[in-house]
């Protein structure tokens, strides 16, 4: 008989009942001067006795101008040690957050504003132009802009905080959001995920079953703390435990190695890109990298060849895990010391959580060793989406297990394993890009008829958008790159045209996306 779920073969987390930022600054008096957070450039930062007095006043300051319960903060920053202050004083506050990618544009800033019901957006003085421009825009209703770097604008980090107590907000975890992430779930534009208090700290428990960062740690985070990926492991995971966080204001390859050596950092999260060229570096036993006693790959698929390279290269194990914006992230982790890991693996669930592998026609479970739908189910399934019920319900099931749309199988360990998408998304470099959101841009051209975009490999990024264009003149490829370019984050930019007579459409006008994939595969662009 086929099991209907499969349940970790850890024991269960007990759910924290408390606001995030108490959870995760709970040891934060007790650690004191231990730094807390610092810039890997120029070394300011924060101690943890620093950081909670920063967070609380913080949360009195955006109090006393009218912010709070009900209320959204928007973060468009890169990763500077002041973001771990204003994401957590925001939810001392009572409100919650929404956390932007700083490379967006203006249109992609100002509809995630709008969407979210932003009030107050914190920035820096590199993107504070453009925010003024998405805050000006259609819908959104930004009331005002904290430029954190700027001793000269009308509104800085200083004039936020306060010296009265912070407010005593009474939240119940499981239901306030904390967090409103941006993702397109498995199809469709972005949305708001709706994390709450206790998705994020319970998703913090379950990943340190895995992970057993401690305060001894010294951490390097590569990872944008605006992506769910780096917010809960890198930032919310790491201070729970005690650690020092290194962050990197932007991610630089070639000085990579260096930093890992100059601050003894001893586990590094990342994503398969950095992975891959760790791997090619040949020069790595030229630094001292013997801190370093665990790399974690996550956010797209890492082939085991490569993991196995660059663990070869820098002297340690590296793992991959699983998750996704809608599950907090994490679902599967390996542990860096657990050898009986196949390197192809995801690893074994994580704490209270139940997965199943399902027909992704009938729905019915599949045995081990038979690839169907992963699902998964806890206390890290997000909400849903905001203001969006069909995709809610589209995605999570009547009995609440997730539909994750990948196919997956599991072995007779317990062990995971992701073999390919079921989903229309493409990952570049661990991001996700929705094929429709670039469908939309390209017909805004004058010129183009009609367009589809699906995703071929590339050996660096992962996957890149292609663009099938239909256009009523001849064009040239570089002038289509060029008009997308300008209208989106670097990140989501069409790598290759080609230019087409029609688009295979159904009866009732959907996409047939399938049909071009099948397309590019007898082409020998996408792998059989």
């Amino acid at each position: 008989m086929i099991a209907s779920s499969l349940r970790s073969r850890w024991p269960d987390i007990e759910l924290p009942e408390v606001a995030l930022p108490e959870f995760v600054l709970h040891r934060a008096a007790e650690l004191g001067d231990k730094p807390a957070i610092i810039d890997a450039v120029d070394g300011r930062g924060y101690t943890y006795a620093e950081l909670l007095a920063a967070v609380r006043s913080q949360a009195a300051g955006l109090s006393e101008r009218g912010v709070g319960t009900g209320d959204v903060v928007a973060l468009l920053l890169p990763n500077v040690p002041e973001y771990p202050v204003i994401f957590h004083g925001a939810l001392l506050a009572g409100a919650a957050t929404t956390t932007l990618n700083p490379l967006y544009r203006e249109a992609e800033i100002a509809h995630q504003l709008a969407d979210s019901g932003a009030r107050v957006l914190f920035t820096v003085a590199e993107h504070a132009e453009k925010a003024a421009a998405a805050a000006r825009g259609d819908g959104v209703g930004v009331r005002e802009i904290v430029v954190i770097d700027d001793p000269d604008a009308p509104l800085r980090l200083d004039d936020v905080f306060s010296d009265a107590p912070p407010p005593e907000i009474q939240i119940t975890p499981g239901q306030a959001i904390a967090a409103l992430p941006y993702s397109s779930g498995t199809t469709g534009l972005p949305k708001g995920v709706m994390l709450s208090h206790r998705n994020l700290a319970a998703n913090v428990l379950q990943t340190h079953a895995s992970q057993t960062v401690s305060k001894d740690d010294v951490v390097l985070a590569v990872l944008p703390f605006f992506h769910i990926y780096g917010m809960t492991v890198t930032m919310n995971y790491c201070l729970w435990a005690g650690a020092t966080i290194v962050s990197s204001r932007r991610f630089d390859a070639d000085a990579l190695p260096a930093t890992l050596q100059d601050y003894g950092i001893t586990r590094l999260y990342a994503v398969p890109p950095i992975i891959l060229g760790l791997a090619k570096r040949e020069d790595l036993d030229c630094y001292g990298l013997s801190r370093l006693r665990g790399v974690l790959s996550g956010a797209a698929p890492l082939d085991a060849d490569t993991a196995q390279l660059c663990a070869s290269r820098i002297g340690c194990r590296v793992t991959q895990g699983y998750g996704m914006t809608e599950l907090s992230p994490c679902t599967h982790l390996t542990p860096p010391d657990d050898p009986a890991v196949p390197p192809a693996s995801i690893g074994p669930a994580l704490p209270s959580t139940e997965c199943k592998i399902v027909n992704p026609v009938s729905g019915e479970p599949v045995g081990v060793g038979h690839a169907g739908e992963l699902c998964v189910r806890g206390p890290q399934v997000m909400l849903g989406y905001l203001g969006n019920d069909d995709a809610t319900r589209s995605m999570i099931d009547d009995e609440g297990f997730l539909h994750t749309g990948d196919l997956a199988t599991v072995d007779e360990s317990g062990y995971y394993y992701v073999l390919d998408r079921l989903k229309e998304l493409i990952k570049f470099k661990g991001f996700q890009i929705a094929p429709a959101e670039l469908e939309a841009v390209l017909v805004g051209h004058d010129s183009v008829i009609d367009a589809a975009v699906i995703g071929v490999p590339d050996p660096e990024a992962g996957e890149v958008p292609k663009a099938l264009v239909v256009t009523n003149r001849p064009m040239a490829e570089a002038d289509i790159l060029a008009y997308v370019a300008e209208r989106v984050a670097p990140h989501k930019r069409v790598r290759v045209i080609e230019f087409v007579d029609a688009i295979p459409k159904s009866p009732s006008g959907k996409l047939l996306r399938g049909q071009l994939r099948e397309r590019e595969r007898q082409l020998g662009e996408l792998p059989a």
